[in-house]
C-alpha cells in the first residue's frame, strides 16, 4: 500500500502546505459558476488569470501577481468571447500572451500589456476558427514555440501553428480524429513527442500527434479515467477517475503497455473530480480534490510500490479550481518547492498555498532545486512540425545565476529596458576596448539618450506609488535578504554599465582630439 511507506528516507518527507495570510490573497474576485471540469485559473510570475462571470458572453480577469488584496469591482476584463470561457492557459515562453477557449467554438490568443489594465480588452491578437462545437481544452506545446493544441466537443483535437501573420486562422496544421467521444484531458510527455488523452468512452490513449496515430490504448473496466498525466521521464502515466462503486480512484500505468494498470487505489467516496499535478523536478505528485479542501501529495519512485504517500494538506474551504505557479516564480529563499492558487467561490477568494520543505538554513538549497525548464523554447514551430524532438532548455533557480523569466513582448514597441533585466541585455552590449565606427558612435549616443528617458516612461507602470511588477516592501527577514542580494547584483550591473559609458566617452574624446590635430582637416 502507498499509505504506509516503512523507513523510507526522502528529503520531501516533511513537506507541508502553508496558506498565505489574508493580505496576500486576492479578495472580491467574481469566480465563474461554470460546472465544467477545468482549472479556471492560470498563473505565471507576472499575472494571475481567472475565469469570471460576465453578462452576455465569456470573460476572464488578468491581475498583476503583486496586486493582492481587494479587487476593484469595476476592474477591466478580457471579454471577447460570445460564450462562456471554458479554459485559459499562459504561453510558457511569453508571460504576456494567453490563450482562451469558449462555448462559442473559438480559441483566441490575447496580448496582455505590461501595465495595469485601464479598459476591457475585446480584440484578440489571433482567432482560431476550426471547431464545429464548443472548445473545452487547450494546451501549449512544452518545448516548441507557438504550437497550440485545442480539443472540442466535435471529438477532434486540432494542432495550430501560431507562427504566422494572419489574425484569423481557419485551418489547423493537423487534425487528430481518433476519439469517439469528448476528450476530457490532455497531457504531453517531456519533449512533447507524445500526447496522452482521457476520453468519455473510458479509454486512455497515447498518441503520436504529428503522425495522428494511436500508439497505445487502455480500456480498463474497473477504472473510468477523468484526468490523465505523463509523469515526466518516468515512462509512466497517472490517471484519476472513479471505480465500479463510484469511489474516487487513482491508477498508475506503464506508458508502453496500457493493458493492465501497475497500481489501482480507491481514495474516498466523494463525488468531486481529482486534478493530478506532477512536478518533474522533485518527482512529487499532487492530487487536488475539486469540491473539497484537500491536497494529497506523493513521491514517485522507479521501483515498486512506485507511489509513496507523503502527507495531505487539509482545509475546510472547498476549491472549485486551482492555478499552478511555474518554478521560476517560487520563493527559493523560503524553501518553497511548489505553489497553488486555490479558487474559493463561496468567499470570492483566491488563496495562495505554498508547499515548503522545512530547513533551518536560509541559504540556497541546491538539493531541492534541480535544474528546471526555462522560459525559452527549445524548438521553433517549423522544426517540431518537421519531426524534430528536443527536451526543454534548463536553468538554475539560484539567485543571480541568470535570467529565468520570459522576455516581455509589448503591444507597442517600447524604447527602454528595465534595470532588473540588465542581465538579459548583456548579449547586445559592446565589449570593452572594441573600436567603434562613427555610425556605431552615433547609435550609442541615441541609446544613451533613450536610457536617460527611462524614469519618465516607467511612470506608466506605477500604481499607488510603486511598480506593480516589482516586489513590495519586505515583511520577513528572508524577503529582506533576498531583496538585498538582488539589489547588490543590480548595483554591480549598473557599475559595469557606467564603466562602459566611461570607456565610450574616452573613445569619443580621443577621436575628437585626433580629428582636431589631423592636418588634412
Amino acid at each position: 500500500m502507498s499509505w504506509h511507506p516503512q523507513y523510507r528516507s526522502s528529503k520531501f518527507r516533511h513537506v507541508y502546505g502553508k496558506a498565505a495570510s489574508k493580505d496576500k490573497c486576492y479578495d472580491c474576485v467574481p469566480i465563474t459558476r461554470s460546472v465544467h471540469d477545468n482549472h479556471f485559473c492560470a498563473v505565471n510570475p507576472s499575472f494571475i488569470a481567472v475565469v469570471t462571470e460576465c453578462a452576455g458572453g465569456g470573460a476572464f480577469l488578468v491581475i498583476p501577481i503583486k496586486q493582492t488584496g481587494k479587487l476593484d469591482p469595476h476592474y477591466p476584463k478580457v471579454c471577447g468571447h460570445k460564450g462562456n470561457v471554458l479554459d485559459i492557459k499562459w504561453n510558457p515562453f511569453n508571460d504576456f500572451i494567453i490563450a482562451s477557449c469558449s462555448e462559442d467554438a473559438t480559441v483566441k490568443i490575447w496580448d496582455i500589456p505590461n501595465q495595469l489594465l485601464k479598459r476591457n480588452i475585446t480584440t484578440p491578437k489571433k482567432e482560431l476558427l476550426g471547431h464545429a462545437r464548443r472548445v473545452g481544452l487547450i494546451e501549449w506545446h512544452p518545448t516548441a514555440d507557438n504550437i497550440l493544441f485545442s480539443s472540442g466537443y466535435d471529438y477532434k483535437i486540432m494542432i495550430w501553428n501560431l507562427d504566422v501573420k494572419d489574425a484569423v486562422l481557419s485551418k489547423p496544421v493537423k487534425i487528430l480524429d481518433v476519439h469517439k467521444d469528448v476528450v476530457v484531458s490532455m497531457s504531453f510527455n517531456t519533449d512533447g513527442s507524445l500526447l496522452a488523452t482521457a476520453c468519455r468512452d473510458r479509454k486512455i490513449r497515447v498518441i503520436d500527434p504529428r503522425a495522428g496515430t494511436v500508439l497505445q490504448e487502455a480500456s480498463c473496466k474497473s477504472h473510468k479515467a477523468n484526468k490523465v498525466l505523463f509523469l515526466g521521464s518516468m515512462k509512466k502515466l497517472f490517471s484519476t477517475g472513479t471505480s465500479w462503486w463510484n469511489n474516487r480512484q487513482i491508477a498508475l500505468w506503464d506508458q508502453n503497455d496500457l493493458s493492465v494498470p501497475l497500481l489501482e487505489e480507491d481514495l474516498d467516496g466523494s463525488s468531486g473530480l481529482l486534478f493530478p499535478i506532477y512536478d518533474s523536478d522533485t518527482h512529487m505528485l499532487y492530487v487536488v480534490g475539486k469540491g473539497d479542501g484537500n491536497i494529497r501529495y506523493y513521491e514517485i519512485g522507479p521501483e515498486k510500490p512506485y507511489l509513496n504517500y507523503l502527507m495531505e494538506y487539509h482545509s475546510h474551504l472547498p476549491q472549485k479550481g486551482i492555478g499552478i505557479m511555474p518554478k521560476r516564480g517560487l520563493d527559493v529563499a523560503a524553501c518553497e518547492i511548489f505553489r497553488f492558487y486555490k479558487l474559493i467561490p463561496t468567499k470570492s477568494l483566491i488563496e495562495p498555498i505554498s508547499m515548503i520543505v522545512p530547513r533551518r538554513s536560509e541559504s540556497y538549497q541546491e538539493d531541492i532545486y534541480p535544474l528546471t525548464a526555462a522560459a525559452q523554447p527549445a524548438l521553433t514551430a517549423q522544426q517540431w512540425l518537421h519531426g524534430m524532438n528536443k527536451d526543454p532548455l534548463l536553468v538554475s533557480l539560484k539567485p543571480g545565476s541568470g535570467a529565468v523569466n520570459s522576455l516581455p513582448r509589448f503591444l507597442d514597441p517600447e524604447p527602454f529596458t528595465k534595470a532588473t533585466h540588465l542581465s538579459q541585455q548583456q548579449g547586445g552590449r559592446l565589449l570593452l576596448g572594441e573600436k567603434q565606427k562613427p555610425r556605431e558612435i552615433k547609435d550609442s549616443r541615441k541609446r544613451l539618450k533613450i536610457k536617460e528617458q527611462l524614469p519618465e516612461n516607467e511612470q506608466t507602470c506605477l500604481s499607488n506609488g510603486f511598480d506593480i511588477f516589482e516586489c513590495p516592501p519586505p515583511k520577513t527577514e528572508n524577503e529582506l535578504l533576498h531583496m538585498y542580494f538582488r539589489q547588490q547584483e543590480e548595483i554591480r550591473q549598473l557599475r559595469a554599465l557606467l564603466n562602459q559609458r566611461d570607456v565610450q566617452i574616452k573613445q569619443l574624446e580621443l577621436e575628437l582630439r585626433n580629428l582636431s590635430t589631423d592636418p588634412g582637416n
